[in-house]
């Protein structure tokens, strides 16, 4: 017995049973009491769940006779072992048993051993749940004789193995979870067909394949879940008849062919996704389905219009996603009257004509709202600038025409990502006003949008990827953003910078030295502008720097050798006449034995770039010098 020889007086990591970290900070992370005649429950065991480092806890063989206080629930660090007993040990006199609940329990045994210790010693077992419980396949035979099975839930475990046949035999099955567990091989398609089934999960097995058969029949499945699979074929038409099916995800497999217009009978359906397959042809309606809240058809090769009537009375949507197909037409304006929702996703499709208004924008819930890369044009919706809750706003490469003013999106004091790139819109920033009213930018995008000066956004703290490019940006970039010389404290600020684009301006002056305190800069491009003298060296310290181009510029002397910016190809040095060095073809003189002369008046003459003219002007004078004979006292030689 080791309670009886706990001393209170004695550090508890000397007790027997107990285990403190190798740290010397006496945190318990072990406690092993098993074999103590311990009686009656754990419900006022205050001192056990104090234990906030507790790794292990052992109270096997003892005489508990109320269940495990809800306490345990909140043991975050706890991890449970199944040693001794075993789960043959365990089960052996429970008989009787109709429920096992298992699940994060670390039992690691192969698959012929823990299917025959439940099968020989639960034969009224109706309840199996032994989820991440270190199990391994394959799934035996045995489990078989379980004839009473409702509930099955194996997901997390490393089966490595096939769904066997005959689970299409449990006449009870209700519920089968088998999500993670690595299985392979063909699914058995009978399993669609029994007759009980609510809920089939068989995601992120990535070698499981298989598919819908035909003549599926109406019957209580609520719950489809094929994400991340290897399911392939066309949807039959008779998914229609799954009248109950309320959440159906085939996110990431190989569906193809159309989506049956039968889905359109499903009224019960609240989750949609279809995502990341190869499905093609018209979005079938869903105007009966009243409980939709949520819809994912992104990533396929959808075409054709949307009917008017397609989101009619969906009153409980709360997003949307039809982005990266081919949706021609205009975007359907019953959609945006829809007041519950939240994200609107219609990216890289064929939609023309003017955005509709959106109803009762002020009260909207929108917060993120994807038009971009579709053919929209005329002015954008004035409604949108209501839409208080916007977070994320991409317009991009549309034909939105039309003058905004960037302060009108100060009242979005939440927006996280603003993009209206490339359009017909010319943006200006009356006044030279600062954004000092978006602290939650991130990303702000502006690339041919006709700007003039650069938007002052000196207190944007969380400001990560600045595109300023394909404008009219003249002068210097401004002091907020960076200076020669010591940083500026507001500079300081936007330490979150990792992406600045300002391309295609007509920036003159000098690249900044200060950039190479910007640590998390990924990306910048200064191409295409009339940047002069030498590239700074404080840029060989940008490590994570993966993108750069300063092609195209009035750029002189060495680039900086360093593994980060010798790591580019010439390309992104290129159309700087005046830079030499690698990655670039031209060599750099060699100026180790030039020498620096001052003159009286304390002005430095660099012989590199004077010898050169004096072998010029030495050759001259051996021409003319004769004919010049006796004046050169008179001779004065400047220099510019």
């Amino acid at each position: 017995m080791k309670l009886v020889r706990w001393n209170s007086s004695a550090d508890c990591c000397e007790w027997a049973g107990v285990t403190c970290d190798g740290g010397g900070l006496g945190h318990v992370t072990g406690l092993n009491l098993s074999n103590e005649s311990i009686s009656g429950g754990l419900q006022n065991s205050n001192a056990l769940f104090s234990l906030q480092y507790l790794e292990n806890l052992d109270l096997s063989f003892n005489n508990f006779n109320t269940t495990l206080p809800d306490r345990f629930a909140y043991l975050t660090h706890r991890s449970l072992k199944l040693e001794n007993p075993n789960l043959a040990t365990l089960v052996s006199n429970l008989t009787g048993l109709i429920e096992l609940h298992l699940d994060g329990v670390n039992i690691s045994s192969h698959g012929n051993k823990w299917c025959q210790d439940l099968a020989f010693s639960l034969p009224n077992l109706q309840v199996l749940s032994l989820s991440n419980c270190f199990l391994s396949g394959p799934i035996d035979s045995s489990l078989a004789q379980l004839r009473y099975l409702s509930v099955i839930r194996l997901d997390g475990n490393n089966l490595f193995a096939p769904v066997p046949e005959f689970f299409a035999n449990f006449s009870n099955l209700t519920i089968l979870h088998l999500s993670d567990c690595n299985l392979q091989g063909k699914f058995p398609p009978k399993v669609f067909q029994v007759s009980t089934l609510e809920i089939l999960d068989l995601s992120y097995n990535h070698d499981l394949w298989g598919y819908l058969p035909d003549g599926l029949q109406s019957g209580p499945l609520k719950t489809l879940v094929l994400s991340y699979t290897n399911f392939s074929g066309r949807l039959p038409d008779s998914i229609g008849t799954l009248r109950n099916l309320s959440r159906i995800e085939l996110a990431t497999c190989k569906f193809n062919g159309s989506i049956p217009m039968s889905i359109a009978n499903l009224t019960e359906l609240v989750y949609i996704d279809f995502s990341s397959n190869m499905f093609s042809g018209p979005i079938p309606s869903f105007c009966k389905s009243k409980k939709l809240m949520y819809i994912d058809f992104s990533h396929n090769q959808l075409s054709g219009e949307i009917p008017s009537t397609c989101f009619e009375g969906l009153l409980k949507l709360l997003s949307i996603d039809l982005s990266f197909n081919s949706l021609s037409g205009s975007i359907p304006s019953s959609l945006l009257a829809i007041p519950s929702l939240q994200k609107v996703l219609l990216s890289f499709n064929q939609f023309t004509g003017q955005v509709p208004e959106f109803s009762a924008a002020s009260s909207s819930s929108l917060d993120t709202l994807d038009l971009s890369s579709n053919k929209l044009e005329g002015p954008i919706p004035s409604s949108v600038f209501d839409i208080k809750r916007l977070i994320v706003l991409v317009l991009s490469s549309n034909k939105f025409n039309g003058t905004i003013q960037l302060n009108r999106f100060q009242k979005f004091s939440n927006l996280y990502h603003l993009d209206l790139s490339f359009n017909n819109l010319t943006v200006e920033n009356a006044s030279n006003a600062t954004l000092s009213s978006f602290p939650q930018i991130s990303t702000l995008k502006l690339a041919s949008c006709k700007l003039r000066v650069f938007p002052d956004l000196s207190n944007q703290s969380k400001l990560g990827s600045l595109d300023l490019s394909d404008n009219q940006i003249t002068g210097v970039v401004p002091h907020w953003i960076w200076k020669v010389g010591p940083i500026p404290e507001r500079l300081r600020q936007l330490n979150e910078l990792y992406s600045l684009n300002s391309s295609h301006n007509a920036l003159v002056g000098l690249i900044p030295s200060a950039l190479g305190n910007f640590l998390r800069l990924e990306s910048l491009d200064l191409s295409d502008n009339k940047l002069s003298g030498e590239i700074p060296q404080q840029l060989a310290k940008l490590t994570f720097l993966s993108v750069l181009n300063l092609s195209n510029n009035m750029l002189v002397g060495r680039i900086p050798t360093s593994t980060q910016l010798q790591s580019f190809s010439a390309a992104s040095f290129a159309n700087n006449e005046g830079l030499c060095g690698a990655p670039l073809e031209e060599k750099c003189a060699d100026t180790s034995t030039i020498t620096q002369f001052p003159t009286r008046h304390g002005v430095v003459i660099k012989w590199k770039y004077i010898i050169p003219e004096l072998g010029y002007i030495f050759g001259l004078g051996i021409v003319v010098g004769p004919l010049c004979s006796g004046s050169g006292e008179n001779m004065v030689l400047q220099s510019h």
